[in-house]
């Protein structure tokens, strides 16, 4: 018979109530409480993954879980409640550490276009309309950026969720009726940018007039005067607003395109989790 020992991690599993285990060790990231709260919110016991855990001189050391308790411990509302673990008995606390440090190496990211699609798969009900969205105006979700394909998948989810289906749909239509669909205009910035300008100014933003003034500046110079205004999608916003006003009568007024701070910080961390790819599970 075969010998595949080699292979096999030196570990049994256990269900252990949370409070008799051990987390925050020195090599440890600090737990994150916003994380535990975006988890608890979106909580699934399927995607749960099991603890993994150092038992030495008889006390469980948690070196990969320790959100995962945290999140099940809230969740629950006990300590008593039982999670389970992956028990190795034969590591020392610097093995550990080489382990935390190390779990992620090789690890590939799924991409926000491979999830997007695997909830296509299950049938999820916001992936399938911004799908069915974005192929009524005959383009096509991508995972790259080609002619007629969007890949700023983030993004739509992004837009959908914050601000509804209509502004995402107003949202595709001045992208697309501004460039007729240039490649280079069905990305995260613009599209970003252009849902700020809709929710800002709401009727105010007269769809012919910025099709008509906006679409005659190019890509490449509205990207050369985003850059020169500010960093990300505010900067791309700033940019269609200034070519909008020109020669205006009536030009819209600045102030209402600022949103609050905390708006802005939920939108970085979006992003920070955005177009080039997320790792899947809430738990760790």
């Amino acid at each position: 018979m075969e010998d595949y020992s080699q292979f096999i991690p030196k570990a049994h599993f256990e269900r252990i109530p949370i409070k008799n285990l051990v987390s925050n060790q020195e090599y440890q990231r600090n737990l994150s409480e916003a994380h535990v709260r975006r988890a608890v919110a979106n909580f699934d016991p399927y995607q749960i993954n099991p603890v993994k855990v150092s038992r030495r001189e008889g006390i469980n050391y948690v070196f990969n879980g320790q959100h995962t308790i945290e999140i099940i411990a809230a969740i629950s509302g006990s300590r008593e409640t039982p999670v389970w673990c992956m028990i190795y008995d034969d590591l020392d606390y610097e093995q550990e550490a080489d382990i935390f440090a190390n779990q992620q190496k090789y690890v590939k990211a799924l991409t926000p276009y491979e999830i997007f699609m695997a909830n296509v798969e299950a049938g999820n009900d916001e992936q399938l309309i911004i799908k069915d969205l974005v192929e009524s105006y005959d383009l096509f979700l991508s995972s790259a950026k080609v002619p007629g394909g969007i890949c700023a998948i983030s993004t739509l989810e992004y837009v959908h969720r914050k601000f509804g289906f209509h502004v995402l749909d107003r949202t595709l239509r001045l992208c697309i009726g501004t460039w007729e669909g240039d490649i280079n205009s069905l990305t995260a910035n613009i599209l970003r940018g252009i849902s700020k300008l809709i929710v800002a100014f709401e009727d105010g933003l007269n769809d012919e007039v910025f099709k008509e003034k906006v679409g005659r500046c190019s890509i490449k110079e509205l990207s050369r005067t985003a850059a020169e205004r500010k960093a990300g999608s505010l900067g791309y916003a700033e940019a269609m607003l200034i070519v909008y006003n020109k020669k205006q009568r009536t030009p819209l007024k600045w102030g209402k395109l600022y949103k609050t701070k905390s708006d802005e910080q939920e939108e970085q961390e979006e992003l920070s989790e955005g177009e080039d790819g997320i790792n899947l599970g809430l738990f760790e």
